[in-house]
């Protein structure tokens, strides 16, 4: 009956006298029989256990009872009230005058509903699994798995998976260093694996344009010292004093590669690794050389080296010489996650190219989106989630569009019709059809070529 009962009738019993639980159990069943007909009689509903087991709990003190009983009934409401209102005319329990007072009537099911919420609620607190990812957190784990796959080998070295291919390599000191670029996105990097310098490391850096990336230690200082002498090294950087380069988290890897120099203007120097950090605003004063230049610059001012200088351009195979200098350049990525360093390196001046651009309002999740002319000045700037209609209000017609934020049919649709000639956004949708006069891009799809326009 407890898993059938739908309603739980609680009521009061006081007996002037001392009467027992079989008293009042006697009492109930004697004194409604016949009260409300065959259909609703106690005994008849008991036999087909439409009504439960009466509950009686009675004590007696000072020659008076008092106690509740609670009766259980699979009833509708209406013959349940009624049963209920028939145990009031109860006048005498036992030998005794009695009164009997119903006291609430329960609707079991309100009951099992309350503590269903209450065990939800708490499920909802403690049930789930605290760790589930949000969408871009399963994608940067997934781009992160991707990277430390990626690690391939060189002549048994390990490498990058751009460093066959790339016009700029970053030689390192071991495999974890290698790795820990993969994590960032930076995919040209190779390890000497010691001091002594593999041949097939100083033939590479004769044909690219090289960054040693070493770290702040005495065995950075002698890989340093061995490269100088078997290979062709165009910049140095190293990790900050007393660390290595697998130890640096993403803003220390990025701020060492911005700070980096030019070899020739400590290839002379006894502590270069202490020149090399004095680019980073300590009190040394940094090597005068530190600037970039493209190689034409060199071979035009430095007569002796212009002639090695304008080799190199001629091996780079057709590759923008006046990228040499910058950090793009040297550092390979494949992700918004590499292009922090450039962002902060351009706050001052403002971003010259759409990959500048993307880095600053996508990279640096703004939520926005930025409206671009031709020559690449800002047109207009809005929330991401206003892109829409600060595109159809838009004065000026722009011919690039950075959005944080995913790329949809409809904003593709508008930005065909207004003649936007590219968009750039956080990550592309599912398109139906897509524009041939728009050209779109993911921004992870412009990270490994920034563009030079």
């Amino acid at each position: 009956m407890e898993d059938t009962s739908k309603y739980h009738i609680h009521a009061n019993v006081t007996a002037d006298g001392v009467v027992e639980r079989s008293d009042v159990v006697g009492a109930i069943f004697g004194q409604t029989e016949g009260l409300l007909g065959d259909e609703l009689d106690l005994r008849d509903l008991r036999q087909s256990q439409k009504v439960g087991r009466i509950d009686v709990e009675i004590t007696s003190t000072k020659g008076q009872s008092h106690g509740t009983l609670t009766i259980a009934t699979s009833l509708d409401k209406v013959e349940t009230a009624t049963l209920a209102a028939s145990l009031e005319t109860i006048t005498r329990v036992g030998p005794c005058r009695a009164s009997l007072e119903v006291r609430e009537i329960e609707d079991v099911r309100t009951a099992k509903r309350k503590e269903v919420v209450d065990r939800a609620k708490e499920l909802l607190r403690t049930g789930f699994d605290d760790s589930m990812m949000s969408s871009e957190e399963i994608l940067a784990e997934v781009r992160q798995h991707v990277r430390v796959e990626d690690i391939t080998e060189y002549e048994g070295l390990p490498a990058g998976p751009r460093v066959t291919d790339s016009d700029a390599i970053i030689v390192v000191e071991g495999r974890s260093d290698v790795l820990t670029l993969l994590k960032y996105g930076v995919k040209n990097a190779i390890a000497v694996e010691g001091t002594n310098v593999p041949d097939a490391v100083a033939e590479l850096t004769r044909h690219r344009t090289v960054t040693v990336f070493l770290d702040g230690d005495r065995g950075g200082d002698l890989i340093f010292e061995e490269l100088s002498q078997v290979g062709d090294i165009d910049y140095v950087a190293f990790a900050p004093a007393g660390e290595s380069v697998e130890e640096l988290d993403h803003h220390q890897l990025f701020a060492a590669l911005r700070n980096k120099v030019r070899y020739d203007s400590v290839s002379g120097l006894s502590e270069p690794r202490e020149a090399v950090a004095a680019t980073d605003g300590s009190a040394t004063p940094a090597p005068p050389a530190s600037s970039p230049r493209t190689i034409d610059e060199e071979s035009s001012s430095d007569p002796q080296t212009g002639s090695n200088r304008q080799a190199d351009a001629n091996r780079s195979s057709g590759a923008d010489s006046s990228a040499a200098g910058e950090t793009e350049s040297t550092t390979e990525t494949d992700s918004s996650e590499a292009e922090p360093a450039t962002a902060e390196s351009s706050v001052d001046e403002g971003p010259q190219t759409v990959y500048g651009h993307g880095t600053v309002v996508i990279a640096g999740d703004t939520d926005q989106v930025r409206f671009l002319d031709a020559d690449g000045d800002v047109l207009e700037e809005a929330p991401a989630g206003d892109v829409y209609d600060a595109l159809e209000a838009a004065e000026t017609v722009p011919t690039t569009i950075v959005l944080d934020e995913i790329l949809d049919q409809r904003l593709l649709d508008l930005a065909a019709d207004r003649g936007v000639d590219r968009i750039v956004a956080r990550s592309l949708g599912q398109f139906t059809k897509r524009p041939t006069a728009v050209q779109v891009h993911a921004v992870d799809d412009i990270a490994d070529t920034p563009p030079t326009e």
